[in-house]
């Protein structure tokens, strides 16, 4: 979708707020609807919800392919996102259930490892479709092309999951519709606002929605402390936050994610409106950074198990690096040689962190409540990515004017300071030390 933004946008005529809503209306949803997707596995079975969300993915993917106004896209790619937060959840719960030990560590390395190489990958492929335009299609063949995924995706999954219920379900599993619509509307209050509020001169209602948000989410939490003190099963496991590693893994989860969903955003911006770039080689420009990205993330976790904290913390500062000088020569008529150079030293930094940061974030949590914990962070991470779509995103529009390079160069100067605080957390938190493999090693997925 990324590198599809300036063909959709020329095509349905949508504006600036439009499509940060098309990228980040997704995650958004995603993010509200995670947690309770997770629930909802435990109750129903993993398989079920798996082939249910793939089939959902599928058909929704269908109607952003069709959609013949900015308005319906939006509309489809909320869907579309609620469809994944049934699908997503489950790999994690079948991984959890079905592995231990030094199987579980391979089996989480391996999977941030493809949700991050996917997540680059995805800008490379859809450029590709995009620029073949197969039968006059154009973008919408970004979209199209889940239909065949979805089909094959739900036939391996019904051969291959397993049907019996999963290890991590329980019996006295409940639902807290209440609380997944508070944090749904929270998120939104906060969201919408954030993405329209420049393009439309920041009305009233931008300031009445962002000041709702702030009740709707304390009356939230304090019924999840209700339902906590009841004895009741609450959507967000608040005693999580006693954890030293939980909490300043939190933080250095959204940091991240802030930075990752508005680099990824801005980049592709940049190389198509800036550098002028068809969308094939746009996101064939993702390449090197795939590789780099790949090669690092392989060795991630054996070098954690090895040095610790100071991986994340290196990987960081050279991320940040990487910015900085992208800030540096963004603004400044830079080659797209540079502009991928920069970008594959970049992601050789992500690969050094990704893979890790989340289950650094579990070291102290309770067995018990691990599975909760990660929901509660993969629902972090996919909030962050939509809002460094929504606030950084409206930052490069606003800086770029007629110069995407002005606006790169802002944008990834924000993204350094990002960086530099997930840097800080890991220190502060000292979020990895001795630690089982399977948590050092853990990742969840970030792919939009």
């Amino acid at each position: 979708m990324n590198v599809a933004a300036p063909s959709v946008r020329l095509d349905l005529r949508a504006g600036e707020a439009e499509i940060e809503l098309v990228v980040g209306g997704y995650a958004f949803a995603y993010a509200s609807a995670l947690v309770l997707g997770g629930r909802l596995g435990d109750l129903f079975g993993h398989r079920r919800l798996f082939t249910t969300g793939m089939v959902a993915f599928a058909i929704t993917s269908a109607l952003c392919g069709v959609a013949q106004t900015p308005e319906e896209l939006i509309a489809a790619r909320l869907l579309q996102g609620l469809s994944a937060a049934l699908m997503l959840p489950q790999v994690l719960a079948v991984i959890s259930a079905e592995s231990e030990g030094s199987g579980r560590a391979r089996a989480m390395a391996w999977y941030g490892v493809a949700a991050g190489a996917g997540s680059i990958a995805g800008q490379v492929f859809g450029g590709l479709l995009v620029t073949a335009d197969v039968a006059g299609l154009g973008w919408r063949l970004i979209f199209l092309i889940n239909l065949p995924i979805g089909a094959v995706g739900a036939v391996a999954a019904l051969r291959v999951l397993p049907a019996r219920p999963s290890a991590r379900t329980t019996a006295n599993a409940r639902l807290d519709p209440l609380g997944a619509l508070g944090l749904a509307v929270g998120v939104a209050l906060l969201l919408v606002p954030l993405t329209v509020g420049r393009s439309s001169g920041w009305p009233l209602w931008t300031w009445i929605s962002l000041l709702a948000a702030v009740p709707v989410l304390a009356l939230t939490i304090r019924w999840q402390r209700v339902l906590q003190t009841g004895g009741g099963q609450p959507l967000l496991e608040l005693s999580l936050l006693r954890a030293r590693s939980f909490r300043t893994g939190l933080v250095a989860n959204f940091a991240f994610m802030l930075f990752f969903g508005s680099y990824m955003f801005t980049l592709a911006l940049l190389l198509q409106t800036g550098l002028g770039l068809d969308a094939f080689r746009a996101g064939l420009a993702f390449a090197p950074a795939g590789v780099t990205f790949s090669a690092s993330a392989l060795l991630a976790p054996r070098l954690v198990a090895r040095h610790g904290a100071g991986v994340l913390v290196g990987g960081s500062l050279l991320t940040a690096a990487g910015l900085v000088i992208l800030a540096a020569v963004a603004g400044h008529g830079s080659s797209i040689a540079a502009i991928v150079t920069i970008s594959a030293l970049i992601s050789l930094g992500n690969g050094l962190v990704l893979p890790s940061l989340v289950g650094a974030a579990l070291l102290d949590v309770p067995a018990a409540h691990v599975g909760a914990a990660a929901g509660a962070l993969t629902t972090t991470q996919q909030f962050a990515s939509a809002a460094g779509v929504a606030v950084i995103g409206t930052l490069y529009f606003e800086a770029a004017g007629t110069d995407a390079g002005t606006g790169m160069a802002w944008s990834a100067s924000v993204d350094a300071g990002l960086v530099l605080a997930v840097a800080a957390a890991v220190v502060y938190g000292a979020i990895i030390r001795r630690a089982p493999p399977e948590i050092r090693t853990a990742g969840l997925p970030t792919a939009r």
